[in-house]
């Protein structure tokens, strides 16, 4: 049974039909998807939820699919990662990582809103897919697509981490890399939508893609035993997925499964595409478009389109933004693979080192209860690392001692 009243504008309320349309007619502004909330608080207990298979389509009646998933059935239901030996690290007493890095099928938190737009393409009909991507969307779309049997057809800047762009094509995609950063990508993207009779996930399906984002939220809040966080720290590239999880919490309470609550929502930038977090610090809803220019690119995304709305969530929470510099990022992704061993591309190390300067400001406070969210792994973009040059030794264990004593030594030092 489908709880789907149908698609309202964000801006005007105006309603619509559910079919795939993105953009309000009358003001321009983005399309949303509305459920018959009532109905689903009626049938959608934490008993029936926790009898259901351990994925995302746990919480299908939030979901707007009309019938059963076809496309990303095994995907959701993450680790929720209580995070001690870097609580201590960072000052804090409790801190959890909500774990996408390990998502299934592509490692990256876009596993749940590919699988949402697939199954809703199927359902409408669509023979092809596609997406204008940053790299995480091109590798969950290619694998998914290819699963369902479907045709996809990826757009990409042309530079893109070396490993997403393989992580794309290994599915057999049509990989399209074009030259500009992703807002040109997006904007061809739209063009290509509007000729061709093709699901582009973040375009004319994106009021059902961005559906699956809510999960992430949904997931929290039940591992945490139905109890939401006071503090979580969300990466923002187009500002979506921040503001999604907190329409999964605000869900969950109108339904009655959580009680209402007040958890404080932080937006994390790099430095280097820091449109949103630039909004905020300046005390404005207005985002100004800026040219990207840092390695976290997943998060390169100068024109957000949920960059208002990213702004309007993290205002009425109270909560905040912050960026973080390349070399900030870098050493954070260290940081949390030697405290906890969860290896995140630059996103995370965004997040986290964005979650360190708001314990610093005291925005966040040691007694919180904390969430990071880390949506990527860090396999994906290991170009932006500088390791050590390892040394080989001889078979020989007085090779090996030399070889620690020596590191001993350095690390004394």
């Amino acid at each position: 049974m489908s709880y789907i009243k149908g698609l309202k504008c964000r801006e005007c309320g105006k309603a619509y039909p559910v079919e795939p349309l993105a953009i309000c007619e009358e003001c321009f502004g983005p399309l949303e998807v509305d459920y018959d909330y009532e109905a689903i608080g009626k049938t959608l207990t934490r008993d029936e939820i926790a009898s259901r298979p351990r994925t995302l389509w746990r919480y299908r009646e939030l979901l707007p699919l009309d019938g059963e998933p076809t496309v990303g059935v095994n995907t959701g239901c993450t680790p929720l990662v209580r995070a001690d030996r870097l609580a201590a690290a960072l000052g804090v007493r409790e801190l959890f990582i909500k774990n996408d890095a390990v998502s299934h099928p592509t490692l990256s938190f876009k596993d749940r809103v590919v699988a949402v737009a697939l199954s809703k393409a199927r359902e409408f009909g669509f023979e092809a897919v596609g997406c204008a991507s940053t790299g995480n969307l091109a590798n969950s779309v290619a694998a998914n697509a290819a699963s369902a049997g479907l045709p996809a057809y990826i757009l990409i800047p042309d530079n893109l981490e070396k490993s997403k762009v393989i992580g794309t094509q290994i599915f057999g995609a049509t990989v399209v890399p074009v030259r500009g950063n992703y807002d040109a990508v997006n904007r061809l993207c739209s063009e290509i939508a509007g000729r061709y009779a093709w699901a582009f996930v973040n375009v004319n399906l994106r009021p059902f893609y961005a559906e699956g984002s809510k999960t992430f939220g949904f997931e929290i809040a039940e591992q945490l035993g139905w109890q939401v966080p006071d503090a979580v720290v969300v990466p923002m590239a187009g500002g979506s997925l921040i503001t999604k999880i907190h329409k999964g919490f605000r869900e969950l309470a109108q339904i009655g499964l959580i009680d209402p609550a007040e958890t404080r929502f932080f937006g994390a930038q790099a430095t280097g595409c820091n449109p949103i977090t630039a909004a905020v610090k300046g005390g404005t809803r207005d985002i100004r478009p800026v040219k990207p220019d840092t390695i976290a690119k997943s998060l390169a995304i100068g024109n957000p389109a949920d960059g208002y709305f990213a702004t309007g969530v993290i205002a009425d929470s109270g909560g905040w933004a912050e960026d973080a510099s390349d070399g900030e990022i870098l050493d954070a992704i260290r940081l949390l693979a030697t405290t906890e061993g969860i290896f995140a591309e630059t996103a995370g190390g965004t997040t986290l080192a964005v979650t360190q300067k708001l314990i610093a400001q005291g925005r966040i406070k040691p007694t919180d209860r904390i969430v990071i969210a880390i949506t990527g792994n860090g396999l994906k973009t290991q170009e932006a690392l500088k390791l050590e040059e390892l040394q080989s030794i001889e078979p020989k264990l007085s090779d090996f001692e030399a070889l620690i004593d020596k590191r001993r030594a350095v690390r004394a030092a």
